[in-house]
């Protein structure tokens, strides 16, 4: 799925930096503390490492519970007993007038203030009809947990595809475009097989530093002022499907804002700093761009005081979530800033 900051690009980028920067061993424990989409976790558990991974949105936690803690093939034991196959019966559902249609198509907002046409009718009310399907069959225990997670993770994917947005969303598009007439499928999402330790979270890195440890910890925090909450807030309610309040044409999520310190320029600095001396990791890895709120300088300042720095830099194709806005240039350039810790 398309995701603000996704590293999918360069994954091979992070793979050579590591080679070169991190003397290799068997059995080593690779932790992505910032893991969005989880594409980065993804590589590095195909490369056999021990993975621990953590985000603090909910959706994003679904996604690694799916794609990264399952490393067993599925059966859905429970499920075929019934003679159900769990992909054909949810894509053979008929839709349901629930929160998502009621709040994010157009003909269940019609009435109300704000018109809002996230997706088509049809797709809104699959999308419930699936997602309340999902809910009961884990109430009846018809699915476990590895299970019920997978399922979770192929319904934000096939949400995402059929969406009508410009990748994020923060807005809807005026006019609905032409992947976002296509029907919802919910597709099989591949697993990588293998037998290591895979440990998720959903917590505050701040707090969570301070309970782990490992061999390569890799930072990748927000650069900017953007929400990821906002950003997302609709595949974070298909996620949770908690009935949220909604405010404003958007309709986001009416809570407390998850807005990191990483995007405040009076924190970001500080928080940082309080990461790294809190990290129980040998080597650290932090990708940021030319464009983050701290700057180099103070970058290497921070890390040169706990131990050997190295930087590595590469020009990397900018992200746009707008097309409509113009970009001073087409391409940030990646650093990828590297801590051999000497005090753990």
């Amino acid at each position: 799925m398309n995701y603000i900051g996704s590293k999918y690009s360069i994954l091979s980028y992070i793979d050579e930096v590591i080679e070169d920067f991190v003397p290799q061993k068997k059995d080593m424990t690779f932790c992505d503390i910032f893991a969005g989409t989880g594409v980065v976790s993804k590589y590095f558990k195909e490369k056999g490492y021990n993975i621990i991974t953590n985000d603090i949105q909910y959706f994003s936690y679904v996604l690694l519970k799916g794609l990264i803690e399952n490393s067993d093939e599925l059966k859905f034991e429970r499920l075929y007993k019934k003679k159900i196959d769990p992909f054909i019966y949810l894509n053979g559902l008929n839709g349901k007038k629930g929160f998502i249609y009621k709040n994010y198509s157009p003909k269940g907002t019609y009435k109300k203030k704000f018109k809002r046409q996230y997706f088509t009718d049809d797709n809104a009310r699959k999308i419930d009809a699936i997602r309340m399907k999902i809910e009961k069959w884990k109430k009846k225990k018809l699915i476990n947990e590895n299970e019920y997670f997978y399922l979770l993770s192929c319904l934000i994917e096939a949400s995402d595809k059929v969406a009508n947005t410009a990748s994020v969303y923060e807005a809807f598009l005026k006019d609905i475009k032409k992947s976002a007439y296509k029907p919802i499928e919910l597709k099989p999402l591949d697993l990588i097989f293998k037998n290591k330790k895979y440990t998720i979270y959903n917590e505050d890195s701040k707090s969570l530093i301070k309970k782990i440890k490992g061999d390569i910890l890799y930072l990748d925090p927000p650069y900017n002022t953007r929400k990821y909450d906002t950003n997302y807030h609709i595949l974070e309610t298909i996620a949770l499907y908690d009935n949220p309040k909604i405010k404003g044409l958007a309709g986001t999520r009416d809570e407390d804002c998850k807005k990191s310190n990483y995007c405040l320029k009076n924190k970001a600095k500080a928080e940082f700093e309080d990461l790294i001396k809190n990290a129980k990791f040998k080597y650290i890895l932090l990708s940021y761009n030319d464009e983050g709120i701290i700057n180099i300088n103070d970058i290497e300042n921070i890390m040169k005081k706990y131990g050997k720095y190295k930087r590595y830099e590469k020009k990397h194709k900018r992200f746009k979530s707008d097309n409509n806005r113009t970009y001073k240039k087409d391409y940030t350039i990646e650093y990828i800033h590297c801590l051999e810790k000497t005090n753990i």
